[in-house]
């Protein structure tokens, strides 16, 4: 079994990636304000701690390998369930393993350079290696998870620590021409895009000692520090760049560390971002094998998917599935690679779409199982549901705004996942509480 800190540690691991490094500067851009920008971030916090309690309620009630996966199919029937699941296996959770694992990739590659494709080497590696951890046991996973979160927290800190004590402000730069200052929904897109990974937490509740109890307050705990360290972060970036320093920066954290530090400081950040990336990385294997593993017990023709390695206590063909795919992305990264913005276009509407669906499944449970023990329970029901829904409709609309034609491509995807459930066949009572 895991503990509690094991689930702080996938919590606050996934959800402090790469992206604090990166987009706090399309943040600035479309700020009116430093004190706007800063309110941006302090929301963002709130609001994903009201959406973990109402995931923290789902997996109370049902305690399931499959987390969301398992509370949309409760709520909605099976289609959609498989839907979502086909969606996180091949491009949601796969696709963020190979974006992470290159972020990686990149960072190495510019200390240890070993060739023309060097950072595709680094990326595969660090997929392999994180496959096989979790593959050898859930207790090696989560103990990996729990050291690449210290390493990753401590990282971070230190540049908090360079931007509030060591570096010199510099002179207040106006905002790059064509700055959108102002738009609320851009700002939020990102700003909630770097908060995400807090619900994938939830995959674990069923393998937590007394987690169906348990799961609101240490989901809760490790979103409160995520924010705190996210507003000081910020806070440190203001104070050294200024808002028009800190829009028209394409490596915040970098530039930070070199005014404190120098180049040595600029290194230190490289290491940093690596293991940011590989901690997100780790966190997302974990819980993607267990959303496959989940889909594989629902089909007989994915059986195979869902068996369940008892002695090592993890979804071994699952994890080895995920990787596959995973490397297969890599791979084509290497002759054909995207940028982190158009990542987030391509998976930012169908990733708002599915959590709106899981915030409507609380009324949509609570309606039809009214009797269900549900060990935590949302407070202020129904407004902090509501206001859960409100957001991430929102978000939908807004990521829909802001990526044209990239949206048609997660549509796509799922059309695909359609015709693949048409030769699917379900699996008797499979009911099953996992």
């Amino acid at each position: 079994m895991l503990s509690g800190y094991h689930v702080l540690a996938l919590t606050v691991g996934i959800v402090i990636g790469a992206g604090i490094f990166r987009t706090p500067a399309v943040v600035a851009a479309a700020a009116p304000t430093g004190t706007a920008m800063l309110a941006a971030w302090a929301l963002g916090g709130l609001l994903s701690i009201v959406g973990a309690l109402c995931y923290a309620e789902l997996a109370s009630a049902y305690p399931h390998v499959g987390g969301d996966y398992h509370f949309l199919r409760r709520a909605y029937g099976q289609r959609l369930g498989f839907l979502y699941a086909w969606a996180r296996m091949t491009v949601i959770q796969t696709g963020s393993i190979a974006l992470l694992a290159y972020v990686f990739g990149d960072y190495l590659a510019s200390i240890v350079p070993i060739g023309p494709y060097s950072s595709a080497i680094w990326a595969a590696g660090a997929v392999l290696l994180l496959s096989a951890a979790n593959w050898a046991g859930v207790r090696l996973g989560a103990q990996v998870q729990a050291w690449l979160t210290l390493a990753e927290v401590a990282g971070l800190v230190l540049v908090i620590v360079a931007g509030l004590m060591l570096a010199d402000p510099q002179p207040q730069a106006l905002p790059p021409t064509g700055s959108t200052g102002g738009a609320f929904g851009l700002m939020m897109v990102f700003v909630l895009l770097t908060y995400g990974g807090w619900s994938e937490a939830v995959y674990v509740a069923s393998e937590v000692e007394d987690g169906p109890r348990r799961m609101a307050r240490w989901m809760v705990g490790g979103l409160a520090l995520v924010t705190l360290l996210y507003l000081l972060a910020n806070i440190a970036f203001l104070r050294v760049l200024g808002l028009g320093g800190l829009a028209g920066s394409e490596a915040v954290a970098a530039d930070v560390m070199r005014l404190a530090m120098g180049d040595a400081g600029a290194a230190v950040i490289s290491l940093v971002v690596g293991i940011a990336a590989l901690t997100s990385a780790n966190a997302t294997a974990i819980t993607g094998a267990r959303s496959t593993c989940a889909l594989g017990r629902s089909f007989t023709q994915l059986r195979w998917l869902g068996r369940w390695d008892a002695v090592r206590n993890t979804p071994g063909n699952a994890i080895l599935a995920q990787a596959v795919i995973a490397l297969l992305l890599v791979l084509a990264g290497a002759f054909a690679r995207n940028g982190f913005a158009l990542a987030v276009e391509y998976t930012a509407p169908v990733f708002w779409f599915f959590l709106l669906l899981v915030g409507l499944a609380v009324f949509v449970l609570r309606a039809r199982e009214p009797d269900r023990p549900r060990p935590f329970r949302v407070p202020l029901y129904p407004v902090l549901p509501a206001l859960f829904c409100a957001t991430s409709l929102y978000l939908l609309f807004s990521s829909l705004a802001y990526t044209g034609l990239g949206a048609f491509v997660g549509v796509a995807v799922l059309i695909a996942g359609g015709m693949v459930l048409s030769l699917l066949r379900p699996v008797d009572d499979e009911e099953e509480e996992g």
